[in-house]
């Protein structure tokens, strides 16, 4: 993580070009080719497809942010997949159940018994996941433009309570089978059941988190997680019958309640990351650097700031940011730039982005002030960064944007460096804009 001064000094040392020439800019993570669009070859980009318009993110980046490029597979496609895996788990996890509810009847086990509950409520959790994809899929509407995709998200969190629950039934369970434990019985058959069943949990684990990855979806990932705690479950009741058959002490209560803890704590952690995309993350940093890195590398922009994402669902994602661009830059020229930028983001990184604008004096007749504010800035351990400085001569206004901390008083932030930068320029007003720290 780059520290909040060494970003003040990366922007203090920032060289500004003193004249309103547009430059070529190579970037190996946004190639362009260094000159500006006609309106006519705009228009004809704004009406290309999806599929024409795709191109690649790294998979590191885009693993960690969560936001897929339309070119790296559609969204049926994806919601096959989703479904398929589903089905393979409601298949595999069934037969578990039928033979544990058999066997664990059979051997009066309450271990055994309560794990295949639990596989029942694995079985649950596909046909959620199932249901969950299918609203998901819905197309947008006058009601929800941005789609149903959060309801995939929703879908985990089901999930989770249906993990929870599972285990505060098992817990209940275990703990009046410690009080007034029964009689067990363990056959040949009865372990060869349990050793197959660990078997296919950890064979139902991979699949899913291989599935879960591939997909992107959470629901899956989670039920992957589940599968892996229910192949460790199992191997209680393993060491359940082991100790039954070799000691005779009957230990069945205090497994089942340890597996009834260790289910409890499997539904919290799913239920954390659940709630995460829904209530808001920060983007992973590789994604963030790779945005900055591919908008910084068209001809007039002089830096990128204020980058926010927002995450509507796996498929649908909507970004804003600012850029800084020579004052001496016209309309005409502003829109062709931001055109070209909201394509390229859409087609590269997969999300529809609104692009504002700062401008950059394209003189040195400021640069003694802008130096003094970073300054100021680099010697406040509550900013983070200053960006979007700009004089406007003729009114004597100094605009710019500060970025504090999340533990900071704005209001005091911006009285004190106002009173700063007013006793060093008395001829100046300031207009300052507090930012948070979103994504960079």
């Amino acid at each position: 993580m780059t520290s909040s001064k060494d970003r003040l000094a990366a922007v203090q040392s920032e060289d500004y070009p003193q004249t309103a020439v547009l430059q070529a800019v190579s970037d190996p993570n946004c190639k362009q080719s260094g000159t500006m669009s006609t309106p006519a070859e705009d228009a004809s980009a704004g009406a290309a497809t999806n599929s024409e318009r795709s191109a690649n993110i790294s998979p590191d980046a885009a693993q960690e942010s969560g936001i897929t490029p339309s070119s790296t597979r559609s969204s049926q496609d994806r919601d096959r997949a989703i479904i398929k895996a589903s089905f393979v788990g409601i298949i595999g996890n069934m037969v578990l159940v039928i033979f544990k509810l058999i066997v664990g009847f059979a051997s009066h086990s309450i271990a055994i018994i309560l794990d295949g509950v639990n596989n029942a409520t694995d079985v649950i959790s596909s046909v959620v996941t199932i249901v969950g994809t299918k609203l998901a899929a819905r197309k947008p509407d006058r009601r929800h433009p941005f789609g149903y995709g959060r309801i995939e998200y929703l879908t985990s969190v089901v999930i989770a309570a249906i993990i929870l629950a599972a285990g505060i039934i098992s817990l209940r369970e275990s703990i009046l089978k410690i009080i007034h434990p029964a009689e067990t019985s363990y056959s040949a058959i009865t372990i060869t059941v349990i050793v197959v069943a660990i078997l296919v949990k950890i064979a139902l684990g991979l699949y899913f988190r291989k599935a879960g990855k591939k997909t992107e979806s959470g629901a899956l990932i989670a039920s992957g997680l589940d599968s892996d705690y229910d192949a460790v479950l199992s191997a209680g009741t393993l060491v359940v019958a082991a100790a039954q058959i070799f000691w005779s002490v009957n230990i069945d209560g205090a497994v089942g309640l340890i597996i009834s803890l260790v289910v409890c704590k499997a539904g919290i952690e799913v239920l954390r990351d659940a709630l995460s995309p829904i209530i808001g993350t920060r983007e992973g940093e590789d994604l963030v650097h790779d945005i900055e890195q591919c908008v910084r590398s068209f001809p007039g922009v002089h830096g990128v700031y204020d980058l926010i994402l927002d995450n509507f669902g796996p498929n649908e994602v909507v970004g804003s940011l600012h850029i800084e661009v020579p004052d001496t830059m016209t309309a005409r020229e502003i829109s062709m730039l931001t055109r070209q930028i909201t394509e390229t983001l859409y087609a590269k990184f997969g999300f529809i982005s609104t692009v504002g604008i700062y401008a950059v004096n394209t003189t040195d007749e400021f640069a003694a002030m802008r130096k003094d504010l970073l300054t100021l800035a680099k010697e406040d351990d509550r900013i983070l960064q200053i960006h979007g400085f700009y004089v406007d001569r003729p009114s004597s206004m100094v605009y710019f944007d500060v970025v504090g901390t999340f533990k900071i008083d704005p209001e005091a932030i911006r009285h004190d460096i106002v009173e700063a930068m007013k006793r060093k320029y008395p001829g100046y007003s300031f207009d300052v804009v507090m930012d948070v720290d979103y994504e960079d």
